[in-house]
């Protein structure tokens, strides 16, 4: 059961230190994490930070490991800020570290990680009974930490909600939030900085022609449509949909409800008669929008879940930066870099998904889980990407999922999903976690979403494990 109040009393010492450690001038080191959720609690805590007029860097890693912790070592900063990162790596820290650290994080963490936390350096909402997985992510709990560290950082508030719905965090009724993500949303409102509205929720609803929205939508991924424009196109227009005004292409944003559940009942139409899903894809299609009032309009940073895509991208390609940038308020230099990264981001992510699609042997299906080999086409930093995508697609419905490929230190990188429409109760934060630690390995996650990194020596002993932690209770969401 959550406890905010105890969270709220945690909040006020652990904020204390960080102002000594700015008021006394310490370089300080943000360490975050490369996807969107990671990008944007990074960015909350640095802007923060350079309110107080602290002396801090920023630099996003693809995840915690024992290299990534030796070059932190290197670095010798006077005080290093771990966000979205460092759940089951509290020992390692210690040694390599001292007190030279805090997390701020929201995946489940091992109990002891928490029962041995005698100098309060971790702040992790499991530690306040709150479900880190849906409750709130790491951007909200960077969030509670700056509006700690000084109430006018509650304009901060929308960006934690960026943080939210790029890590799949709105599991409410129709895409809503819960809980804490609830309450800082509700700060946003009050703050007129995010509006709320039940909609078709396709991506770029504000900047892109309704056909370039549909192929461009991958959360469903709906076989046939999702990258496919010309399909798409075809589709609509065979419907009667107007998607033109005055010579200009219409965006979703653009069109009325009427037409808008046309737009659905063509799109269901083509799911049905294709053999390619059922109806769970259109209840995926639509929920709650939370448009950012201070972004332009036609703006691709307009639409919250666009915003966490763009950043998404930044990060998996490399250019992290440039997201943390965009976050911090660049809208001109560092904003079309971002644009440019998408376009790449897109491409590659397609011809991913085509090759795996193509290539049978990349895929293995036993009816509860899917194992995808992604060996010698997918990038290490893409993995998450490419595993959200395919848990969005009905070949896969029902399913678990896990991606593979080998990275270039050696080792296998994995990342799972549970996919659309699954009734499996596995926790796969703790099946990443158990299965990979048995074997010389690291992991975790939530139970929805998590990933690891194992020896390449022992592949078919950590296959052969997964497969049976699945099914196994001890290692089911309680």
């Amino acid at each position: 059961m959550s406890n905010p109040l105890k969270l709220e009393q945690a909040l006020k010492p652990f904020c204390e230190r960080l102002r000594t450690k700015i008021e006394n001038g310490s370089e300080i080191s943000i360490i975050t994490h490369i996807d969107a959720d990671g990008i944007t609690s990074g960015s909350i805590i640095a802007t923060a930070f350079a309110r107080l007029g602290a002396r801090y860097k920023v630099r996003a890693v693809s995840d915690m490991s024992n290299a990534t912790i030796e070059r932190m070592k290197a670095e010798n900063s006077d005080f290093y800020v771990i966000t979205d990162l460092g759940g089951g790596w509290a020992a390692q820290l210690r040694k390599a570290l001292g007190d030279k650290w805090v997390v701020i994080d929201h995946h489940q963490i091992p109990n002891e990680e928490i029962l041995t936390d005698d100098d309060s350096q971790i702040l992790n909402a499991w530690k306040y009974g709150i479900d880190g997985g849906k409750e709130v992510s790491a951007g909200g709990m960077a969030y509670m930490v700056a509006s700690t560290l000084d109430k006018t950082n509650k304009d901060l508030s929308w960006v934690a909600i960026i943080s939210g719905v790029g890590d799949r965090q709105d599991q409410g009724a129709k895409k809503s939030f819960i809980s804490l993500n609830q309450q800082i949303l509700d700060i946003a409102q009050s703050l007129r900085l995010v509006n709320v509205d039940l909609d078709i929720m396709l991506t770029a609803r504000e900047t892109r022609p309704l056909h370039e929205a549909l192929a461009y939508t991958s959360f469903p991924y709906i076989d046939g449509l999702t990258w496919n424009r010309e399909a798409c196109y075809v589709l609509l227009k065979n419907a009667g949909i107007k998607l033109k005004d005055n010579g200009r292409w219409r965006v979703p944003a653009e069109f009325t409800q009427e037409e808008k559940s046309a737009i659905l009942d063509t799109v269901a139409k083509f799911v049905v008669t294709s053999g390619k899903g059922g109806t769970s894809i259109i209840d995926d299609l639509v929920g709650y929008v939370y448009t950012l009032n201070n972004e332009d309009s036609r703006s691709q940073l307009r639409d919250a879940r666009e915003f966490s895509t763009m950043l998404n991208a930044c990060g998996r390609i490399g250019r992290a930066g440039v997201g943390i940038a965009v976050c911090m308020g660049d809208r001109n230099d560092m904003l079309s870099a971002a644009e440019e990264i998408m376009k790449s981001y897109r491409t590659t992510l397609r011809n991913y998904l085509s090759t795996i699609f193509a290539d049978k042997w990349r895929v293995t299906d036993d009816g509860r889980s899917v194992f995808v080999n992604g060996d010698g086409l997918v990038a290490e930093d893409m993995l998450g990407a490419v595993s959200s995508l395919l848990s969005g697609s009905p070949s896969v419905g029902d399913r678990l999922v896990f991606v593979r490929t080998l990275a270039s230190d050696g080792t296998y990188k994995f990342s799972s999903r549970k996919s659309i429409g699954v009734k499996s109760q596995a926790n796969l934060g703790l099946i990443m976690r158990h299965c990979a630690e048995a074997l010389g390995g690291a992991g975790g996650g939530h139970a929805a979403a998590a990933g690891c990194r194992i020896p390449s020596t022992v592949l078919e002993d950590f296959l052969a494990n997964v497969k049976m932690a699945a099914n196994d209770p001890k290692f089911a969401t309680s």
